[in-house]
């Protein structure tokens, strides 16, 4: 998913980004599909459906029939965008639709990672905001679960014009996410999560009194 703050279809350097991530992926017979969440409609709130237009429900939907989740976004002021942030209010939502018999939410067995790019400082923090939202909302994260271009301190230059898919770091970072993000993948598949959240929710509950 593309935070970017630009609407279709002016020039995304995020979108760039994620060409290049799409590539390593399909080498691994991955496929892909990619949704700039500038051109829908997505309500403030923290439950799976606000109503009245909402887009986020079809998002959603999305979400839970994948194996592999990416959230890519570009660093505004130090930080991910407001629309990353958006994403993840928004899927507190699916901790209310926990399985009926087992309480796990329908992201658990799904693999996330990240991808940030931009122009000064601010990588690092969005990474670890973002890697910790997603162990919190029930996902798996892999070891080296993102990648990452910036520009050199200043602003410098942004993903295309600096020709970050040449950026060494970048693509090796890239690499490294791809490929524990789709082996943690056939993993969850052969043996997924036995845990019972339910269950564990009372014995916490023995536990605390």
């Amino acid at each position: 998913m593309n935070c970017t703050l630009k609407y279709s279809p002016e020039t995304s350097n995020t979108r760039a980004f994620i060409k290049q991530a799409e590539g390593v992926f399909q080498d691994l017979n991955v496929s892909t599909e990619v949704l700039r969440l500038s051109d829908y409609t997505i309500k403030f709130g923290t439950t799976s459906d606000e109503k009245n237009g909402d887009d986020w429900p079809k998002i959603l939907d999305k979400i839970k029939k994948t194996d592999l989740f990416i959230l890519a976004t570009p660093i505004w002021r130090g930080d991910r965008s407001s629309i990353a942030k958006l994403v993840a209010e928004r899927l507190d939502g699916i901790m209310e639709e926990g399985d009926e018999e087992t309480g796990q939410y329908p992201t658990y067995n799904k693999v996330a990672g990240v991808l940030v790019d931009g122009n000064e400082d601010g990588a690092k923090k969005a990474i670890s905001s973002m890697l910790f939202d997603f162990s919190e909302h029930g996902f798996t994260v892999p070891v080296n679960a993102f990648s990452y271009y910036v520009g050199e301190a200043g602003p410098g230059l942004s993903y295309i014009e600096a020709e970050g898919d040449l950026h060494e770091f970048t693509n090796n970072m890239l690499l490294l996410m791809a490929h524990n993000m789709v082996h943690m993948a056939q993993v969850l598949k052969e043996k997924p999560y036995p845990t019972d959240v339910k269950k564990l929710e009372e014995q916490a509950k023995q536990m605390s009194t």
